[in-house]
């Protein structure tokens, strides 16, 4: 799919869920002589998330296991809607039914084999460009950036430029500073 057909898409997105490792991390975990593991997130996908939720554009997180460090930053983030459960599409199911917002209206974010259910139910797959061979094979769009790295920075640009918001946020952050 070209940049225009994923613009089009772009247009409907009211939601954005996220997956975590692979995507807002570059999937690496790091295990302390602590025996804790560590993650390591990129600022501008974080900010990117914020600048989002400041669109009318919802954010959830959805991932596959437990992690304490993950749960801290989605509430750094604000970010309400937070799933740890390896029923990736159970949970998506939820949204929808507590939403009511249609498949076209949503964006799934993945980059593994667990996501590849999802990424097939979502009016508009996104994923890394260092993701499975998987899961780009149903994406509609392969960000220019690999996980970790700007991969939601890339798409809330996108999202919000189709929509005609992008300079409205920006004079609304540029404002404040």
């Amino acid at each position: 799919m070209g940049i225009e057909e994923a613009a089009e898409k772009a247009k409907k997105i009211k939601m954005v869920i996220l997956d975590v490792d692979g995507v807002m991390t570059d999937g690496n975990i790091g295990i302390g002589d602590d025996g804790l593991k560590h993650r390591v997130f990129y600022q501008k996908d974080g900010f990117a998330t914020i600048v989002l939720q400041m669109s009318g554009i919802e954010v959830a997180v959805i991932i596959a296991g437990h992690s304490g460090a993950i749960e801290h930053r989605v509430q750094d983030l604000r970010i309400k809607r937070f799933y740890q459960s390896p029923k990736k599409l159970e949970k998506y199911q939820e949204i929808l039914e507590e939403t009511g917002l249609d498949e076209e209206e949503i964006c799934y974010v993945g980059d593994d084999l667990l996501d590849v259910p999802l990424l097939k139910r979502v009016g508009f797959p996104v994923v890394p460009a260092d993701a499975s061979p998987e899961a780009k094979e149903v994406a509609h769009y392969i960000t220019a950036t690999p996980g970790g790295k700007g991969v939601v920075r890339e798409v809330a640009e996108l999202i919000l430029k189709s929509q005609g918001k992008w300079d409205t946020i920006l004079d609304k952050i540029l404002s404040t500073v």
